[in-house]
């Protein structure tokens, strides 16, 4: 596994010093240390860390608020550690960049172990959000083409197959994607309303 920039966030100076000490030596590079939720959230936006291992509850924002905080601006993922298992934590456990849960104390296998698994899940968290946000921008183009070939079928007065290849054979002539050419069949249909009303 490469090395990692990781941020910690632990109100218990002991637990803290434990952590940067185990990372250091696993390898990682601790960028940011951080006693509060308020500290770890400033030198997450400046350091922008690989991942974050913060403890659930600290003063101020806790762990959780921490990670929805950041996560809105750059996806990060997260660990939270606690002193012991909490019910009510889990039911706040929807944020999707929580990776890991450890409850205190930790040793350094563990620790170890829950990186490896939190970045492998990280990475497939990721892989899942680009295919599904490919698979909405498939469907807005298409919705693109549709309505420009229906454009074309009013216009032109063809029926939907000769308005499709229309479309390509502009598109291959043009070296451009059939979206492209779909936009802009819709931008010109809008000057052409612009041109009717006056």
């Amino acid at each position: 596994m490469k090395p990692l920039r990781i941020a910690v966030a632990e109100d218990d100076r002991d637990t803290r010093d434990y952590l940067k000490e185990v990372l250091l030596r696993l390898g990682h590079q601790v960028v940011a240390v951080a006693e509060t939720g308020q500290q770890l959230a400033e030198f997450c936006r400046n350091m922008k860390p690989d991942l974050v291992i913060t403890d659930i509850r600290m003063p101020g924002l806790d762990g959780i608020e921490v990670s929805a905080l950041m996560n809105r601006d750059r996806a990060t993922p997260f660990i939270l550690v606690s002193a012991h298992h909490e019910e009510d934590i889990l039911t706040r456990l929807a944020d999707h960049h929580i990776m890991a849960y450890l409850v205190k104390p930790i040793n350094e296998a563990q620790l170890k172990t829950t990186i490896a698994v939190a970045m492998q899940r990280f990475q497939h968290f990721l892989a899942l959000t680009k295919e599904a946000a490919d698979l909405r921008q498939a469907l807005e183009d298409r919705k693109v083409i549709e309505r420009a070939k229906g454009i074309l079928m009013r216009r032109l007065g063809v029926d939907e197959e000769q308005a499709f290849r229309r479309l390509r054979m502009m598109a291959s002539n043009q070296n451009a994607k059939l979206v492209e050419i779909g936009r802009r069949v819709l931008a010109a249909e809008e000057i052409f309303a612009e041109l009717d009303k006056t």
